[in-house]
Formats: C-alpha cells, sequence, structure tokens
C-alpha cells in the first residue's frame, strides 16, 4: 500500500511563516497530482494548493500570493511553504496524492491522504 505522512506543523504568530512536508511511501510507480487541503473546526475540508506532475500549480484565492506549493518526485514529497500567516489559517492541513502503484501485484491508481497536521495561528 501507499503512505503519505506529514510534518512541519504547529503553533506560530501571525506574520510569520511555516513549511509542511508530506512524503509517500510503499509499492509507488509514479505520483500524478498532489496537494494540499485543510479543514478549521466546523467547516468542510477545502482546497489550499496542488501541484502536477508537470509542476503546474493552483491555489485557493484566499492563499495566492503567500502560499507556495512545491515537489521532489525524486523523494515523492510534496511541499507547502506557508507565509504571512493569518488565524484564519488555522486548521489541520492534510496532504493528497493521486498515485499509480501496486497492489496485489495488480496497477492501480488510487487516491490516498495523510493523517493531518494541526496549524495554529495566534493574533
Amino acid at each position: 500500500q501507499v503512505q503519505l505522512v506529514e510534518s512541519g506543523g504547529g503553533l506560530v504568530q501571525a506574520g510569520k511563516s511555516l513549511t509542511l512536508s508530506c512524503a509517500a511511501s510503499g509499492n509507488i510507480l509514479s505520483i500524478n497530482d498532489m496537494g494540499w487541503y485543510r479543514q478549521a473546526p466546523g467547516k468542510q475540508r477545502e482546497l489550499v494548493a496542488t501541484i502536477t506532475k508537470t509542476l503546474r500549480t493552483n491555489y485557493a484565492d484566499s492563499v495566492k500570493g503567500r502560499f507556495t506549493i512545491s515537489r521532489d518526485s525524486a523523494k515523492n514529497t510534496v511541499y507547502l511553504q506557508m507565509n504571512s500567516l493569518k488565524p484564519e489559517d488555522t486548521a489541520v492541513y492534510y496532504c493528497n496524492a493521486d498515485v499509480t502503484h501496486l497492489y496485489n501485484w495488480i496497477t492501480r491508481t488510487s487516491d490516498f491522504w495523510g493523517q493531518g497536521t494541526q496549524v495554529t495561528v495566534s493574533s
């Protein structure tokens, strides 16, 4: 199977920066789109940013100009550099990846999620 493990969350003051990482491991043949989503208390999970295999990026309007998504394909890792953080960025951040992998010796393409990492921005 495939596992996604996030790291880098924590407590930070407004205006500061934080970088999240997400490493994928397992029976991976290739990783297609990767992305970050977040879920604040009492709200639905929402897209933050995505990046394709060809490095095309997409951002939520609320984070454009402040967040940068990148990936290291050799390490099967995606990053989220978050600058000028605001209290409204407080949420659990989840990594997502569309992965072509081996499952019982059969090639499949599936969507995987990390366990989430908490980001808290104090005012």
